[in-house]
């Protein structure tokens, strides 16, 4: 098997009824559907400037050009040739895939153990939040002379990662030196920003300081591992050519119209009549493997961030072909489904008890590895445990998660992973972004962008008097004060 399956039987009324479980008249309607969204994706695709604009050249990125590989290739080389340890500063879609890569794709334990790591560095993560303690303490405990920094910003604006890279600068110039800028990379807007301007002042003083890759137009940051988080796969060793060949198998699986063709898009069109239709507003997905929790993270920000909305979406087109999407303020919609990040078998002892006896809500989409790198055989005790492999356990375990849900008319589905490489890795991420980026489209919405996201972050700049805040933003914020009384203080 070279390919990822899908087995959505128990998404099905043939397995938990008609109640909660997709009819096949449900799955013909929505067929009409699903063609004609496709069609409209595809002439998005089709055209470079609608991408670029619309934001859908992630679903080209596995066709990058050689020449850019290479030189992100070479670059990732010399970082981990030259430094014990890699600083990635960076947050939402700027940490999340590079996380789900690094667990999925190194071994664990990878920091702790220097024969893991074969000579490579270790990868530290931060930029992500703004608790002081962990910063604090890596700062604290690594040598800055031995420490390489990533800084990926697409506008070098958001407070976490901005707070995060000046104190790192700081930590970094006092330790290094004048030149301590030639320990700093930024992937950052090829063209415009703050992060970008700092770029541009530090290399016309020297060419080797501040070097940069671009963060690619119409990419959005959740939509972006296959180009922010490159040169993260290179450092740890990742062949790149095996992470694009999978990412572009499961692009050209993914251009078929046919429901049942097409793995993605039937994924999508389940979750959204099982939405729609049967009330199941939340979506666990559970892997069954320690190595893709992290991925199960980034899924929860790629499906929260891109489907939860407001507004529906008003299509404005001109110039030929060429589309706008806008807000459509007089259409309230508030759809997306409530992700849930789990994992098998940990939180079998948890979540599940919920997911089995609490309110049906829920689809749940479990991640099944055929084969895992390493496999332990328990001794021959003579128990019924004896002789069997963790493997053979934990398939057992997810069989038996399917079971007792379907007993109890919950819906489930499955995605099998042959194993977990950076050629498989990479078709299971874009298979969720495609299924995502249609699932927009049967909902109606843009799924592309996250107006929702800034209006903490416009509330931050403006008690803290940044520069530039519009006068609407300033009343929106004075008007709709959040009031705090002290009888309800308790």
């Amino acid at each position: 098997m070279k390919q990822l399956q899908f087995d959505f039987n128990n998404m099905l009324s043939l397995n938990v009824g008609a109640k909660h479980g997709i009819t096949d008249s449900e799955l013909r309607h929505v067929a009409k559907k699903v063609r004609e969204a496709h069609i409209h994706l595809q002439n998005i695709v089709a055209s470079p400037e609608n991408r670029a604009h619309l934001g859908l050249e992630w679903i080209v990125l596995p066709r990058q050009e050689e020449k850019a590989i290479r030189r992100i290739q070479r670059l990732g080389r010399e970082i981990s040739r030259g430094y014990e340890n890699v600083i990635f500063l960076g947050i939402g879609g700027s940490f999340l895939g590079l996380k789900a890569a690094q667990d999925a794709l190194c071994a664990p334990y990878y920091n702790d153990f220097a024969g893991i790591r074969q000579g490579k560095p270790r990868i530290y993560f931060e930029g992500n939040n703004l608790d002081p303690e962990p910063l604090n303490t890596l700062l604290g405990s690594l040598n800055p002379k031995r420490t390489f920094v990533i800084v990926i910003s697409k506008s070098g604006e958001t407070t976490e990662t901005r707070a995060a890279f000046t104190m790192v600068e700081q930590w970094l110039k006092k330790g290094v030196g004048a030149r301590y800028g030639r320990q700093i990379v930024a992937i950052t807007d090829p063209v415009a920003g703050s992060l970008r301007k700092r770029v541009t002042e530090e290399q016309r003083k020297d060419t080797k300081s501040f070097r940069s890759l671009p963060v690619i137009k119409g990419v959005g940051g959740r939509y972006s591992e296959f180009n922010m988080g490159l040169l993260h796969l290179a450092i740890i060793g990742v062949d790149l050519t095996g992470v694009l060949k999978g990412a572009q198998l499961m692009v050209r699986r993914c251009t078929a119209a046919s429901l049942y063709k097409n793995p993605a898009y039937l994924y999508a069109a389940l979750q959204y009549l099982a939405y729609q239709k049967k009330g199941k507003s939340i979506a666990i997905l559970m892997p069954f493997s320690e190595t893709l929790k992290s991925t199960a993270d980034w899924y929860v920000q790629l499906l929260a961030e891109s489907l939860g909305k407001k507004y529906g979406r008003r299509i404005v087109r001109y110039s030929g072909n060429l589309e706008r999407w806008d807000q459509d303020r007089d259409t309230v919609v508030n759809v997306g489904r409530t992700p849930v990040s789990a994992r098998g078998t940990n939180d079998l002892h948890s979540i599940q008890q919920n997911t089995i006896e609490g309110e049906n809500n829920k689809t749940v989409t479990f991640i099944r590895v055929g084969r895992f790198r390493h496999d332990i055989t328990l001794p021959p005790t003579g128990d019924f445990l004896s002789g069997r492999s963790y493997a053979r356990l934990l398939g057992l375990a997810q069989e038996a998660t399917e079971w007792a849900l379907t007993r109890e008319r919950r819906p489930s589905c499955t995605i099998y992973v042959p194993e977990v490489t950076p050629f498989y890795w990479a078709q299971l991420l874009m298979f969720f972004e495609i299924a995502t980026a249609l699932e927009g489209e049967l909902l109606g919405v843009n799924a592309f962008d996250q107006p929702g996201v800034e209006g903490y972050k416009q509330y931050m700049y403006y008690i803290l008097k940044k520069p530039g805040i519009p006068q609407r933003i300033a009343r929106d914020i004075q008007s709709h004060p959040v009031r705090k009384k002290a009888g309800f203080i308790v």
